[in-house]
């Protein structure tokens, strides 16, 4: 019979969050626990590891695995699984993985989730994924979310092909934690500091916010929880709560709150253009589904964090497909049926926006004037003008 598999916590957090220093109060704290590290940095001299080494590490009673010059999330991961597998044959307590700062969380939890192909490698057979602990920068981070900068802007990609938006991969680890340490509060006022707590809580309902110095954490807060469930992170962000419609209490003393945007129109896209580009700067996070006129055919999924904005198309609709398939589909999904339209099927859109101090009467106003109107709708939409960029 198999013992107890081992439980695994993975930091992230962006560059300079603390995440190390979490580590360190970890391993000075950790009594007489067995505990395995794995340290991921993207520089050719790995300082994490050796400041983690610094702080009072002992080959005798850990194991210290330095993984270098790629990030889990992409070049790394076999290497992860590989390295995971190993350790999970010795007598331990707890593995530890500290992604590097760059590290988008969901694939390094998808590798405690499935078999990697090529490996033959299944972690979930000795290893369980126990926590995703998020380190968010409370001095820096409005800083950092505002910046409107990629990770190549400021030479912290993984290559020089890295575009993504520092915004976007702090949004990420944020949505996707178990628990957030909002690190650095020393650094704020008590203001500011229940301000940021209310928009991670907005951004991530489910998440345990605690507030840390100097990577100070209760270790049983972030050690052998048993928080993570992969399909429950998968649904816990607060937009997809919104569309779920799972409301989100609200942080009234602070003016933050978040509403869904649902219509059966589609959007003008001269008009819909216009208004992406005058974005209402309140918004500081908006996802969701919208239907487009002059592309009717295709889903579009829009993403906002901060002065990061994309969209881009995410499949077909179900209206589109054969009818056999349709009614194949209402079999599974009960709600699909309910919410068919007998013209347009399940053409819509459903747009969640949170914000501070948002105007939720006038962005709604202003999202009206971007649908068709009646005239338009009986005209040939293949001929409005559409100079929105290509969906990927």
């Amino acid at each position: 019979m198999l013992s107890e598999k081992i439980p695994v916590t993975v930091l992230s957090g962006y560059l300079g969050a603390g995440k190390t220093t979490v580590l360190n109060h970890v391993l000075h704290n950790k009594d007489n626990l067995k505990i395995a590290v794995i340290v991921n940095d993207m520089s050719e001299v790995n300082i994490d590891a050796s400041m983690v080494k610094q702080g009072g590490f002992s080959r005798t009673e850990e194991n210290l695995v330095e993984l270098q010059n790629g990030c889990i999330c992409c070049t790394l991961r076999e290497d992860l699984i590989v390295e995971v597998e190993k350790l999970s044959h010795l007598d331990l307590d707890h593995i530890i993985i500290e992604s590097t700062g760059i590290s988008e969380p969901i694939p390094v939890a998808q590798s405690f989730t499935y078999e990697e192909e090529g490996l033959s490698i299944n972690l979930n057979d000795r290893c369980r994924l126990d926590t995703m602990v998020t380190v968010v920068d409370a001095h820096r981070f409005w800083h950092d979310y505002q910046a409107g900068e990629t990770l190549l802007d400021r030479k912290q990609g993984a290559d020089e092909q890295d575009q993504r938006e520092v915004t976007d991969l702090l949004v990420d680890q944020i949505e996707f934690a178990n628990v957030i340490l909002l690190n650095k509060i020393d650094m704020v006022d008590q203001q500011e500091k229940d301000q940021l707590r209310a928009v991670l809580h907005q951004l991530n309902p489910d998440a345990k916010i605690m507030d840390t110095s100097y990577g100070q954490v209760p270790l049983p807060s972030i050690l052998n929880t048993r928080l993570f469930d992969f399909e429950s992170a998968s649904q816990g962000a607060g937009w997809i709560k919104e569309l779920n419609e799972v409301h989100v209490p609200e942080s009234e003393e602070y003016s933050i709150h978040s509403f869904v945007y649902r219509r059966r129109k589609p959007f003008h896209p001269e008009r819909w253009r216009q208004w992406l580009e005058s974005w209402p700067h309140q918004v500081v996070r908006a996802k969701g589904f919208f239907w487009l006129a002059s592309r009717d055919d295709m889903m579009g999924l829009l993403s906002q964090a901060g002065p990061s904005l994309s969209i881009q198309g995410v499949g077909r609709w179900v209206a589109t497909y054969p009818e056999e398939e349709q009614e194949a589909l209402f079999q599974e999904d009960l709600d699909l049926k309910k919410m068919w339209h007998d013209v347009y099927g399940d053409r819509m859109t459903e747009l969640v926006f949170i914000g501070v101090q948002m105007k939720e009467d006038d962005i709604v106003e202003s999202l009206d004037r971007t649908l068709l109107t009646e005239e338009e709708m009986e005209q040939d939409w293949s001929s409005f003008l559409d100079d929105l960029p290509s969906y990927e």
